[in-house]
């Protein structure tokens, strides 16, 4: 029998932002996804979410981790850490993808090839302000 037609494991109609966020392995750890709570970065039908805040099925949950707003919608409580497969089931990501990020050449020094001569600094000024990194 596969994890997609496994059944979800049964839930209560409703757990801590917290908690829910662990179980769905969105965070490494119950204290990591309280101290984003706490930090602002955890929103739940748009309003700033609480460690504690309740979550139940058909809410929005934003979530600011690594750097990344991820948008998920709740479609399954659960409240005890599950396997992977399972865990992707209990929500919908709803976030956007990302746009492609336009990179420049790489500029590489052979490896003990010592400090650049002027002449190697000159080029390397001329290349990076004519593709200069990406903001």
């Amino acid at each position: 029998m596969s994890d997609s037609s496994a059944p979800l494991p049964s839930g209560p109609d409703s757990t801590r932002v917290d908690r829910w966020l662990w179980a769905v392995r969105l965070t490494k750890t119950r204290s990591d996804a309280a101290q984003a709570c706490r930090g602002g970065h955890v929103r739940v039908n748009d309003r700033p979410a609480k460690p504690a805040m309740a979550v139940r099925v058909g809410d929005q949950v934003r979530v600011r981790l690594h750097g990344t707003t991820r948008i998920i919608d709740v479609t399954h409580i659960i409240v005890k850490r599950v396997g992977a497969p399972i865990a992707a089931r209990c929500y919908t990501d709803r976030t956007p993808a990302q746009p492609p990020q336009a990179t420049g050449p790489v500029i590489r020094r052979d490896r003990g090839a010592g400090r650049p001569t002027k002449r190697d600094r000159r080029q390397l000024d001329k290349l990076r302000t004519e593709f200069p990194p990406p903001a």
